[in-house]
């Protein structure tokens, strides 16, 4: 029914190298969960009561839900924007509209087999939630409910994600705009009230993990959820296959330069030659190349798209929402929370890194998927002129979100949230116990934007294929933020205790280090990029527990500066491993040679 496209996704997803190592790596993921959840409600000093078993089953339940929720939505938009966009970036899209394929075909075709990794996925831990009812604390249909809003919201996102890829012509954009859509569909929901369960699917899911005892008088908010995340499903995909062949093939006609014969013959040569020393593809004046032909193109021409300010006013839009409330928070009559600082650092910071990182990894994928960066290989453009003018074209083009988040936390400074200084404080002991903590969170910040410039650019001239280099830049991202929150939450909710579950986090660490290594080196391994793929999450862990533990906005808070120094290190090393072979060995980085001891 749909098509040749899903048909030949459906027979070929199994055979790929990553499927089944990718499924044992959630049913992983899912036992570390339910390893440092038991730590965190039972240990193992003693046996489990009744309740205690059924407590645990229902922290289990709630933690994998959410983390699965987060994951399906975040992957499957950019599974179903990536897969339209490589197309598209391939010239191999208008080869499927020329085929006798329908319209839905395509649209539902590319849609399905993008997501059918994901929904496999939640097939496979569908078991795994089910064996929970063994534990007491939840019932059949909440894991019932729970199953439906996952495959439902990936659905949905993944429908979100092909439309807009479908809408644009640039992978950067599609990818962008998928996320920051996602977003500021999640805000505007909140705006709901008591309805936003049927919109928001963590709200659908909060009412699957906390019902009412005498149960729902009607239609339960995760069924509403289901339905409405149709309807939202039938609207995309019908707009998307409505405007499939208005919307492509797009681009800027191609204006032919006429030569009449007559004009021809009576020009002299002299005039012949110089109208071809002013002649260029494009119209217009011929404009002049900088010193560094890479970063004029960058800069100086619409190399992402002919309308890059759609991505940066829909970013101006999810900022400005997301601060709203988090000045909210800080001003509320109960009084500020301890971190009122992270309720809107952390969130911009999160997704200023995912914007920053897809830029700097489709620079390259889509000169490579256009056919243009072989032929820019074999210029006279040195192996420095082509890495900085890439990084500092991505800092340029990013600057509108790399800015916000600095000026973020320059304002919570100024405010005196990200220190506390004593009870009887002047204007200056305001200054001085903030001054510290700025300097950590802006140089913490200004180094995560580098490693994710250097990380897009180092995976994406490593990885042939466009979608994997995606999904490893933006996954490692999303992972390291995630990741961490996670690490934030599970200690959080132990009453900031370490001791009890550091198996659970050597764990954490184990998977941490093994994914980063894999990312960083794992077709062409190095010594350095191997260390730095131990320091990284080992870093990153220290800074954790050290400002956990140290209870940030009491008097018991520690000195920010050593956090940053050890997370300074760490990633300014990784960031010199990933940089320096592109600059000085650059056809030994990306594989196109061997080194003389290689043979």
């Amino acid at each position: 029914m749909l098509g040749p496209i899903f048909s030949r996704e459906l027979v070929t997803v199994p055979r790929r190298g990553g499927h089944f190592p990718t499924r044992a790596a959630l049913v992983g993921l899912i036992a570390i969960l339910g390893i440092t959840t038991w730590q965190a409600t039972v240990g193992f000093a003693r046996d489990a009561t009744l309740g205690e078993t059924a407590n645990f089953g229902q922290l289990l339940f709630q933690l994998v839900s959410f983390v699965q929720l987060l994951l399906v939505l975040f992957f499957g938009a950019l599974s179903a924007a990536g897969a339209v966009s490589q197309e598209k970036d391939r010239r191999t899209f208008v080869l499927l509209l020329l085929t006798d394929m329908r319209d839905y075909e395509i649209v539902l075709g590319k849609l399905i087999g993008a997501l059918l990794p994901i929904l496999l996925l939640i097939l496979v831990s569908t078991p795994v939630l089910a064996l929970l009812l063994l534990l007491g604390g939840i019932a059949p249909e909440q894991v019932v409910q729970a199953v439906l809003v996952l495959f439902a919201a990936a659905i949905a996102a993944g429908s979100l994600g092909g439309l807009v890829a479908l809408w644009r012509d640039k992978t950067y954009q599609a990818l962008a705009l998928s996320v920051l859509f996602l977003v500021l569909y999640f805000l505007l929901a909140q705006a709901l009230g008591s309805a936003k369960a049927y919109f928001d699917p963590f709200a659908a899911m909060q009412t699957v993990l906390e019902p009412p005892a005498a149960g729902w008088s009607g239609l339960a908010p995760a069924y509403g959820f289901v339905l409405v995340a149709a309807a939202l499903c039938a609207l995309m995909n019908g707009v998307g296959i409505w405007k499939l062949r208005k919307w492509n093939p797009s681009g800027e006609p191609i204006m032919q330069r006429e030569v009449f014969i007559g004009e021809a013959a009576a020009a002299t040569e002299a005039e012949e030659l110089e109208k071809r020393a002013k002649a260029h593809a494009a119209p217009g004046d011929a404009r002049q190349v900088g010193a560094n032909p890479i970063l004029w193109r960058e800069t100086g021409t619409l190399a992402y798209g002919r309308r890059p300010l759609l991505v940066k006013f829909a970013f101006g839009i999810v900022l400005a929402l997301i601060l709203y409330f988090a000045v909210s928070e800080m001003n509320r009559p109960g009084g500020r929370p301890a971190f009122a600082a992270a309720y809107g650092l952390v969130p911009v910071a999160v997704l200023s890194l995912l914007l920053v990182a897809a830029q700097a990894v489709t620079s390259i994928t889509s000169e490579r998927d256009g056919g243009a960066l072989d032929v820019l290989l074999v210029t006279d453009v040195s192996p420095k002129e082509f890495v900085f003018g890439k990084l500092w074209g991505v800092v340029y083009n990013c600057k509108e979100y790399i800015i916000p988040p600095l000026i973020l936390a320059l304002f919570y400074a100024l405010r005196g949230v990200l220190g506390r200084p004593p009870a009887d404080a002047t204007t200056a002991d305001y200054v001085a116990a903030n001054f510290g903590p700025l300097i950590a969170v802006g140089g913490a910040l200004v180094l995560l934007f580098a490693f994710a410039i250097a990380l897009g650019l180092h995976v994406s001239l490593r990885i042939v294929q466009s979608r994997m280099a995606i999904a490893h830049t933006l996954g490692t991202i999303f992972f390291l933020s995630v990741g961490t929150l996670i690490a934030i939450y599970l200690i959080v909710i132990n009453g900031g205790s370490f001791t009890n579950q550091w198996v659970s986090f050597i764990s954490f660490l184990a998977l941490g280090i093994g994914g980063l290594m894999y990312v960083l080196s794992a077709d062409r391994p190095s010594p350095a990029l191997s260390l730095a793929s131990v320091v990284c999450p080992l870093a990153m862990f220290y800074c954790v527990v050290n400002v956990l533990i140290a209870r940030p906005g009491t008097d018991e808070s520690a000195d920010p500066l050593v956090p940053f120094v050890v997370l300074g290190a760490a990633f300014g090393f990784t960031i010199t491993a990933m940089l320096l072979p592109l600059v000085t060995e650059f056809d030994v980085a990306l594989g196109r040679t061997a080194q003389p001891n290689e043979g």
